[in-house]
């Protein structure tokens, strides 16, 4: 019996629910990237990555670096910060995706360079060249000799070294973001995020393989993604930026759905300033990925979980 159905048996007694929620380009500079270093993921296919994000008591919890994980030195959304963080640990980088003036796909969370960039003015704006040119500043300020890397370089980089969660920002077309995906052959560790069941119905319909981060804050939210026609098989569960919710993260447990909590922003300053062992009581609580500005922080707290319950996964070297 599918998960799908069990859903829906289990809440039909108990709940009345309406349903309703939300090019690839030359790489001219692809050699300047650090290459080397051991495969941290033994994910070959599809298959293997569903069977690595489905819910056991096994289950291996992983840090998320939001932005890619930027340090002093290391500019967020650059692979050398993807680089950096990912010889320290297994992890999955969450970054951003823009769309350049000519439709070339760029790691890019604002709309506008300055914050991030030595260029001005918005992304789309500028074509791919000019992008290129310029140079990435860390959240500090401070100016690196890293330049914006392109979805696809990236995708390339990335194969065995870490799993990638994609958010594709207003404007970017979901489809020019699956064909990168085919072009790199990287489905086997990428993941969409999704802000909605109708945002995350668009992706599965687009390419039904692909795994989907989709927001679920409560049961409803599941059942709408079901309406949509989603399989849970296909999700991983974004729950939000609060303390986790036992009931929701056992509910998703039972349906073999991992769940990612974001601890960026008001649960990161709380480890900071009550101690670090607060992300175990996150992992206790029912998550199982932490989508944090800390991760270096948060990985020794997860390693020392990991060791203690003497957790293992096949797909992780």
């Amino acid at each position: 019996m599918s998960r799908t159905f069990n859903l829906i048996i289990v809440f039909s007694a108990i709940l009345a629910v309406t349903t309703s929620c939300f090019r690839s380009t030359p790489i001219a500079e692809q050699s300047r990237y650090n290459t080397s270093g051991e495969n941290r993921f033994k994910l070959q296919s599809t298959d293997d990555l569903y069977k690595f994000l489905t819910y056991t008591e096994q289950r291996v919890p992983l840090i998320s670096a939001h932005r890619g994980g930027p340090t002093e030195n290391f500019p967020e959304n650059a692979i050398e910060t993807f680089q950096h963080i990912a010889s320290k640990m297994p992890v999955i980088i969450e970054c951003d995706i823009a769309l350049t003036k000519d439709s070339a796909l760029v790691l890019m969370h604002d709309q506008t360079l300055e914050r991030t960039t030595t260029g001005k003015g918005r992304v789309n704006r500028h074509t791919l060249a000019e992008i290129k040119a310029l140079r990435l500043e860390d959240n500090q300020g401070n100016l690196t000799k890293y330049r914006v890397p392109t979805l696809q370089e990236a995708l390339e980089w990335g194969a065995g070294k870490v799993i990638y969660t994609l958010d594709v920002k207003k404007n970017v077309p979901y489809k020019l973001v699956i064909d990168a995906i085919r072009n790199a052959k990287a489905e086997a560790y990428s993941i969409i995020i999704t802000c909605s069941a109708n945002q995350a119905a668009v992706v599965y319909n687009l390419a039904p393989d692909l795994m989907i981060s989709a927001s679920i804050k409560n049961i409803e939210d599941l059942i709408r993604l079901n309406d949509n026609d989603v399989p849970d098989t296909r999700i991983i569960a974004f729950i939000g930026t609060r303390q986790p919710d036992s009931k929701l993260t056992d509910f998703l447990h039972e349906h073999g759905i991992l769940c990612i909590l974001g601890t960026i922003g008001n649960l990161d300053r709380q480890a900071e300033q009550r101690g670090d062992q607060i992300y175990a009581d996150y992992l206790e609580n029912g998550a199982d990925i932490l989508s944090t500005d800390r991760p270096f922080q948060a990985a020794k707290v997860l390693d020392y979980y990991i060791k203690k319950r003497n957790l293992a996964s096949p797909y992780i070297n």
